[in-house]
């Protein structure tokens, strides 16, 4: 169904864009960076997001809800300590190397050094995705980046976060009221925002997309034995691992078992931080279920140019490419399985992947518009002058 609720019609596909229908808003909210202390070390983690939302003029749409989870990255924006690290990588000396990767994730930054803001990375998705009838919450996961929680312990510490501000959400649209009241900046003036968003979200059609460890966190999040934990009047219906680094060595894989919930996986084949374990991890969890799934694995992409704030384009600390590259090859290339390596993506075009592809996904399952189920389904291939998606689908039992 549309963002009101009435199933869509007409074309699509072809080139697909669904340009969107609404003026877009964006504003910040950061409830300290110590809002909450891990329970399994005490470690502090902040209650920070940007949402983008559709400027509704008539204000009575409840809009689905999509939250966007980054993954493991430097914190703290300290050049001087990059350079450390550089340098003591190339001298070989890793206590140096240790010291001045510390300076880079701790948590809270020390005075003087911003935090790197990855829940930023994706606000080229957020945009095009409110544009169309989506409230997008992009989570700052700082503090769990700097922490010491590792494996399945990090996936889930990731999912409380997740669970947290899905609390507060459920609260201000259902009362207006709540920690996020009043809490609203204009990121553009650092001015109080004041956005009414009671009974304007709704949160029976939460979409969930995690990159990296976030990827990790959202099937945690989003998993059979995990979803008492979900906050009242919540219910996840579609779940999206970017790149998704998953803990292999799990000793309890039924803690990511997800049945009913439909699951998409997208990986590139010049990851250099993620293998192709990321598809055949998913396919494990829902392999005894019932629920969509889908694998898009992307020609050319790497890991990092999917967040803008990794990608060297950005200029900002600890941006990188991290694609393998051949020498006598230029412009391609791959990760340590693949044979022949493919021309990389620029960072535009990756990203065009990621919103061509989000966009049709989470249209079809929080939405119910199924103009783009051959494109989800691999049946069409709308970027094709761009790069091949290839694409594997089981729509459900």
């Amino acid at each position: 169904m549309s963002a009101g609720g009435t199933a869509q019609a007409g074309a699509l596909p072809h080139g697909v864009a669904a340009a969107g229908r609404y003026a877009v808003g964006v504003v910040d909210y950061d409830l300290g960076s110590a809002a909450y202390t891990l329970a399994e070390t005490g470690e502090p983690v902040e209650l920070a997001a940007t949402v983008h939302y559709p400027k509704d003029p008539h204000g009575a749409v409840r809009h689905p809800l999509v939250v966007m989870l980054h993954g493991l990255h430097e914190t703290c924006a300290d050049r001087t300590a990059a350079a450390e690290r550089d340098a003591a990588e190339k001298a070989g000396d890793w206590d140096a190397f240790a010291a001045a990767s510390q300076k880079l994730f701790s948590w809270p930054c020390p005075p003087g050094v911003r935090p790197i803001a990855s829940d930023h990375g994706y606000d080229y998705l957020a945009q095009d995705l409110a544009a169309q009838g989506f409230v997008v919450v992009s989570v700052s996961a700082n503090g769990i980046n700097a922490s010491s929680v590792t494996g399945d312990e990090n996936a889930s510490a990731r999912a409380d976060l997740l669970n947290r501000h899905l609390a507060l959400w459920q609260r201000l649209d259902a009362t207006g009221t709540g920690q996020l009241s009043g809490h609203f900046i204009d990121p553009a003036t650092g001015k109080r925002a004041n956005v009414d968003f009671r009974h304007r979200v709704d949160l029976q059609r939460v979409g969930t997309l995690g990159h990296s460890r976030g990827g990790a966190g959202v099937t945690w999040q989003a998993a059979d034995a995990h979803r008492g934990q979900w906050p009242a009047g919540v219910k996840v219906k579609a779940v999206l691992g970017l790149a998704p680094a998953y803990n292999v060595m799990t000793e309890d894989m039924s803690a990511y078992r997800i049945d009913s919930t439909p699951l998409a996986v997208m990986r590139g084949s010049c990851d250099g931080q993620v293998g192709t374990e990321a598809f055949s991890f998913a396919g494990d969890a829902t392999a005894q279920g019932t629920g969509a799934t889908y694998r898009f694995a992307v020609r050319g992409a790497n890991h990092n140019f999917f967040n803008t704030r990794w990608s060297p384009d950005s200029g900002e600390v600890a941006a990188k490419d991290d694609a393998s590259h051949s020498p006598d090859r230029p412009g391609r290339c791959g990760d340590d399985s693949t044979a022949t390596p493919d021309i990389q993506l620029t960072e535009p075009q990756e990203r065009k992947v990621l919103s061509t592809y989000a966009g049709a996904y989470f249209r079809r399952y929080l939405m119910g518009d199924h103009r783009s189920d051959a494109v989800l389904e691999g049946r069409e291939h709308p970027l094709s002058r761009i790069t091949e998606v290839d694409v594997q689908a089981r729509v459900g039992r």
